[in-house]
């Protein structure tokens, strides 16, 4: 079944995790540019990190995490340094969130991918190289581990262990308030918008002189 999309506030987001290891994971492997033509996003979740996929596919170090039976579901993304760099496109967070990852934890994100996950509502967590690698070498060890972000207190657990992670104030009130969801606040006023639109001439048949 497929895992809803971020709606509202978001203060934990639970589930297993998935490593992906490496420094500077650009945009270009989280989806590669042949699947920019897309009109929708819709279809872009079974190709994230598709190059990626196929290379180790095709190699002797065996299947890509995205690939390995014991990571399908998983929600939770652990990453290392300066993830989703290189261009600023949108299509990677929206594969990523498709594919299934509704948090990422990594030891420093790009401004844009990190500012493109927070509109999608994905929190992007940070921890320290030591941190971040204990939890990686935690979470290898137990694929089927189920693990929490507790967004709201900045931390991590699973496996026994809790971790504390650091997510600034803003990008943090915005996810526990739900102020992130743009669409979701338009909705949620309603009447409000539509007392508006009955103020507003040219939406009420006015011709202009």
């Amino acid at each position: 079944m497929t895992r809803p999309f971020p709606t509202g506030a978001i203060t934990t987001v639970s589930g297993s995790a998935v490593v992906v290891r490496g420094d500077d994971i650009d945009t270009d492997r989280i989806i590669p540019a042949r699947f920019l033509k897309c009109v929708t996003f819709d279809a872009l979740g079974p190709a994230a990190f598709a190059d990626d996929r196929a290379e180790l596919t095709a190699g002797p170090a065996g299947p890509h995490p995205f690939d390995r039976p014991e990571h399908q579901g998983a929600s939770i993304l652990l990453v290392n340094r300066n993830f989703g760099c290189g261009s600023s496109r949108e299509h990677a967070p929206q594969a990523l969130m498709r594919w299934g990852i509704r948090a990422v934890v990594g030891e420093s994100f790009a401004e844009i991918f990190y500012g493109n996950c927070l509109a999608l509502g994905i929190p992007c967590l940070v921890a320290d190289h030591a941190t971040m690698l204990a939890i990686q070498e935690v979470a290898a060890s137990h694929p089927a581990e189920h693990f929490q972000v507790d967004v709201a207190q900045a931390a991590l657990e699973g496996a026994g262990e809790r971790w504390r992670l650091s997510l600034a104030a803003g990008p943090q009130q915005m996810l526990v308030s739900g102020q992130w969801d743009a669409t979701g606040q338009l909705l949620a006023h309603g009447e409000q918008l539509a007392a508006t639109v009955a103020r507003l001439p040219y939406l009420q048949g006015f011709a202009g002189a």
